[in-house]
């Protein structure tokens, strides 16, 4: 009987398995970082909780979030790793 174990990651390591295993990464930008005030001295950000592309997949606009106006390496990068590993018991093993 082949077992399926599922383990999310959030630090982007994953896991060795005995037998086959499949890694999915995804990625999704949060909240904007951008300091307006560094040029006076201060800190101030402007509030966006979420990247939202301006344009399609493959265009310039999709680098620039359509919310703040920031470009998408201004907002914290969040990776999730989803690691599928498939694996069977020992033949010889015995269930008491």
């Amino acid at each position: 009987m082949k077992k399926r174990q599922v383990v999310v990651k959030r630090d982007g390591s994953t896991r060795n398995c005995t037998t086959s295993s499949s890694a999915v990464r995804s990625v999704r930008y949060a909240e904007c970082q951008k300091n307006h005030a560094a040029g006076i001295g201060g800190y101030a950000v402007d509030g966006c909780r979420e990247f939202m592309a301006s344009g399609e997949e493959g265009t310039s606009d999709a680098l620039t979030c359509a919310a703040c106006g920031c470009h998408r390496n201004f907002h914290r990068r969040e990776v999730e790793t989803e690691v599928v590993c498939e694996y069977s018991p020992p033949p010889n093993s015995s269930h008491r």
